[in-house]
């Protein structure tokens, strides 16, 4: 196979790859939880799931996994084509909305809680227009100036960011939760004391705290059902 065919399968094989990753697929599915890790603001490289950033979401998979031990809880994450948010593209906006038709083949209407970091968070967010969405749980998210919240009235937010962050900012994610609360969402912040971005520092704090808003949103999500 010649050089062009080898990138054109290549290509090929990337689009048609899933873009939901199953880590729990009980027979009965009541709800669903998608995991979208973090990115870079640039990048058209291949997304792989040994990279740092998928890496680190799995411990939050875990965490939710304890947490919510209720067999008919679907847990999966969201699979990028490629690393970036890639300005107007908003690739991994793309990538969840695939992600939802391809849940919705498992389980037609279910309520989803969407939990994502950085600009896995930007993406959950932005892809909370979905109206299977119910809830978002965003870690340290990417929230620039500007971003949509009128999509998000009548849905649960709830952010968590770091007050030592140096890659996304804490007051940017203050600023965009008001202005969802604003636009009708029930929205909120917590400030994780001490908190990188990275979520590495008391990990376990951030896990345990992540898993228990996870629990509250899933209730909510199935009462209002």
């Amino acid at each position: 196979m010649g050089g062009n065919e080898r990138t054109s399968a290549s290509a090929a094989t990337r689009k048609s790859a899933a873009a939901l990753l199953t880590r729990r697929s009980p027979r009965s599915v009541r709800a669903a939880v998608l995991f979208l890790h973090g990115g870079k603001a640039h990048s058209r490289s291949t997304s792989r799931g040994w990279y740092p950033s998928p890496v680190r979401m799995r411990p939050f998979v875990r965490a939710v996994a304890a947490a919510v031990p209720d067999d008919d809880v679907l847990l999966a994450e969201v699979r990028y084509r490629v690393c970036g948010w890639n300005g107007h593209d908003a690739d991994p906006v793309r990538d969840t909305r695939q992600a939802l038709r391809e849940l919705a083949a498992l389980a037609e209407d279910v309520p989803v809680v969407l939990v994502g970091h950085s600009m896995g968070g930007r993406a959950a967010l932005r892809a909370a227009v979905a109206p299977r969405v119910r809830a978002v749980l965003a870690l340290a998210p990417w929230c620039p100036e500007g971003e949509p919240v009128a999509h998000l009235r009548g849905k649960d937010v709830i952010v968590l960011h770091g007050d030592r962050d140096r890659v996304t900012d804490a007051h940017a994610s203050a600023s965009f939760v008001s202005r969802a609360r604003a636009a009708g969402a029930r929205a909120e912040l917590k400030i994780m004391a001490g908190g990188g971005h990275a979520m590495l520092r008391r990990s376990g704090h951030w896990h345990r705290t992540a898993a228990s808003a996870v629990v509250g949103l899933l209730a909510d999500a199935n009462a209002i059902r």
